[in-house]
């Protein structure tokens, strides 16, 4: 009983961590915005959730290896989103000159 209640308040902390990330998603994905993203930075944070993922794979804890997939989904999304949005300000500013 015990260790399920740790793991209940695991996957609460995992999934107010990704809804967290969710205004930062909606700036990228919807709104086109992608200044202040500092990518080096989110591939730290992806590095650490993948370790934090294995870690959880290691010690089976169902709510460490949902938290960080759900995370890393969210910070994978955000970098591809990022980097997309980077290509095409490049490629428009090399079509007009700039």
């Amino acid at each position: 009983m015990q260790g399920a209640f740790i793991e209940i308040i695991g996957l609460i902390a995992g999934t107010l961590g990704v809804i967290a990330w969710i205004p930062q998603i909606k700036e990228v994905w919807i709104e086109g915005l992608h200044e202040g993203i500092s990518l080096p930075t989110f591939f730290l944070v992806s590095t650490a959730l993948i370790l934090w993922l294995i870690y959880g794979i290691l010690i089976r804890s169902f709510s460490i290896i949902v938290a960080n997939l759900a995370a890393l989904v969210c910070i994978l999304s955000l970098i591809f989103g990022v980097i997309r949005l980077r290509m095409i300000e490049a490629q428009n500013g090399a079509n007009t000159g700039s």
